[in-house]
């Protein structure tokens, strides 16, 4: 087993030299390593045809976020069906409606994604994947570098649609972004596909859980995660501190005896037993908690902000109250 130093070597790993020379934005607190998943921001309006790379960095820079998990959506182009308010997994963009909750968004995106429009994008965004070349990913890489950003790891969220050639690729565009890790939203059932491309690439896939524990398939619980760590070294959690409250689970038992597993957080704040997400400091998620394990054990592990609760505000507004509010217990 791996001691804390050592992973925290394999997890820095793929810093590039440039980055150090950059101005560099520090959102660190007392040690502990704050960022965000750029899915915060998906509320952002979108062109067809194009990726909302700069909105992003701008939105990271009035934030002064350092670190992050980069939501594949904001490098692939948007399509006609994604590129507005009411696409899969989008806020509304007017003030103060916020994020729907997670129910909401598994059924309108499934309902959605069965129309002939949508299959439609689906097969754009394939062949776009196919026949990118990696030099977009690299250019993306330079552009967070150059406003020092840092990218830690890759959104990824597998479907059982996935052709193996699109798996291939994914792992691909993560080596030109510079990271070694995945993080996916997937099925035990496609974890198991993704064994010999994670193991090929040398690259992390960090399994992402929800709440959903009636579905074996799901990643919801210590037992699911564990299946997954079973099958590769390769194979990491990447904990939903929110979601694993909801689910009914202690979120800082498990990070003390599974960190050297861990490779990020993703902080938000649930209600037990399946609840709605609250704005911080409403919910039962053990943020404080965490954070203070984090600091306390000085464990390598960022706790990335991922902002879905209904806020008041933009969602730049809220992701800064978010951090205000992690910056404020680490103080």
């Amino acid at each position: 087993m791996k001691t804390r130093r050592e992973f925290g070597k394999v997890l820095l790993a793929g810093l590039p030299a440039s980055l150090a020379l950059a101005a560099r934005i520090d959102s660190r607190v007392n040690g502990v390593r704050i960022g965000t998943i750029t899915y915060s921001f998906r509320d952002f309006p979108r062109t067809p045809g194009t990726d909302n790379v700069d909105a992003v960095i701008q939105a990271l820079t009035e934030c002064g976020i350092g670190e992050i998990e980069l939501f594949s959506p904001n490098v692939e182009p948007a399509s006609a069906l994604s590129a507005g308010p009411g696409r899969p997994g989008a806020a509304s963009q007017n003030r103060g409606s916020g994020p729907p909750n997670p129910q909401e968004q598994t059924a309108a995106f499934r309902a959605r994604m069965r129309t002939p429009e949508a299959m439609k994008a689906r097969e754009e965004l394939r062949q776009w994947r196919l026949a990118t070349p990696m030099e977009h990913f690299r250019a993306v890489r330079k552009k967070f570098d150059d406003a020092g950003i840092h990218l830690y790891a890759y959104t990824m969220n597998y479907r059982q649609d996935f052709t193996d050639e699109e798996v291939e690729k994914t792992f691909e565009q993560a080596k030109g972004l510079g990271v070694n890790i995945i993080a996916s939203s997937t099925q035990l059932s496609m974890a198991r596909r993704l064994i010999s491309f994670a193991e090929k690439h040398k690259i992390f896939v960090a399994f992402h859980g929800h709440a959903n524990t009636a579905d074996p398939d799901e990643f919801s619980s210590p037992e699911t995660f564990q299946k997954a760590l079973d099958m590769s070294k390769y194979f990491k959690v990447n904990l939903d501190i929110g979601h694993f409250t909801a689910a009914g689970f202690d979120a800082v038992s498990y990070i003390q005896e599974h960190h050297d597993r861990i490779t990020h957080l993703h902080v938000k704040d649930r209600k037990r037993n399946n609840g709605p997400n609250q704005p911080w400091g409403e919910g039962d998620t053990p943020i404080r908690q965490v954070l203070l394990l984090l600091k306390e054990k000085k464990y390598p592990i960022p706790a990335f902000i991922e902002y879905e609760y209904r806020g008041t505000g933009t969602s730049v507004e809220e992701v800064k109250k978010c951090l205000a509010y992690m910056k404020n217990i680490l103080a």
